[in-house]
């Protein structure tokens, strides 16, 4: 039986991309966002999530993609990337799909100057790709220090059972 991996599948804009299940620890709806001054435009800003303050970047924004779209479609996929917890804003999340490793292949060589540093591969399904997202190469080691010291993967963790 060949070897399977989950990916949340969501879209920005027309485009599939899909992240590791195991990065995602839920999925929300969009709060109300307090900005920050002085930070990066990706960066929406801040966010409540049951008592824990969580940074929150635009992925359409990061990613490049052209125009804002806001609409109750949106969602935050609240992920961890290099052991901290921050929220991706999304266009839509549509599915999880279990996608054959054989299926998987690397980003073509054209698409080096759309972003090929944030994918690490293409899975290829019966009538559609998803791009595969590398979250530990969406915000290199310097921004990610720069969301402070909220974020913290176990203080969220340890909320979230707490919460409970």
């Amino acid at each position: 039986m060949p070897k399977k991996n989950q990916v949340v599948r969501f879209k920005i804009d027309k485009e599939s991309f899909g992240i590791d299940i195991g990065k995602v620890h839920e999925i929300v709806i969009v709060p109300e966002i307090t900005r920050v001054p002085d930070t990066p435009d990706f960066l929406e800003g801040i966010i409540n999530l049951r008592g824990k303050i969580v940074s929150v970047i635009d992925l359409r924004k990061r990613l490049k993609f052209n125009g804002s779209h806001r609409d109750k479609k949106n969602r935050i996929l609240v992920t961890e990337i290099n052991n901290r917890v921050v929220g991706l804003i999304v266009d839509e999340v549509s599915e999880v799909l279990s996608i054959d490793i054989s299926s998987i292949e690397p980003p073509p060589e054209m698409v080096n100057s759309v972003g090929v540093e944030y994918i690490t591969g293409v899975g290829k399904l019966e009538d559609r790709i998803i791009l595969l997202l590398d979250l530990e190469k969406v915000l290199n080691t310097e921004e990610i220090a720069g969301l402070g010291s909220n974020g913290n993967k176990e203080e969220f963790m340890g909320a979230a059972v707490n919460n409970r």
